[in-house]
């Protein structure tokens, strides 16, 4: 597995990841990767009626910011939710966001 670049967690900063997080489309991808750990970027997208082009930009945003990790394994994408890193830089931030997410109908 070969990880893809993303910013170290001491790196992290706010601006981005409540940039990333404020769209419906990628907070919607990270309430899915959330409830499916280590599920890859095809089985997340599906039934999100967003091009595949816009997805995969939606996935680069998340990724520079420091939201989620991705892994390279053979021609599939491994996604994961870095909980971890994001509690420690800014607790209390991802849970709340992410309850509430889940709470509104997608694409709201």
């Amino acid at each position: 597995m070969r990880p893809l670049p993303q910013p170290a967690r001491e790196a992290l900063t706010l601006a981005p990841v409540l940039h990333a997080l404020g769209d419906p489309v990628r907070l919607e991808l990270v309430r899915r990767a959330s409830a499916t750990p280590e599920s890859t970027c095809s089985a997340l997208v599906d039934g999100l009626g967003v091009p595949l082009s816009t997805v995969t930009n939606h996935w680069r945003i998340l990724r520079e910011a420091g939201v989620i990790t991705m892994t390279v394994e053979g021609r599939h994408r491994r996604v994961r939710v870095r909980t971890e890193d994001l509690h420690d830089r800014f607790p209390g931030l991802l849970d709340p966001v992410l309850r509430l997410a889940a709470a509104e109908p997608p694409n709201a």
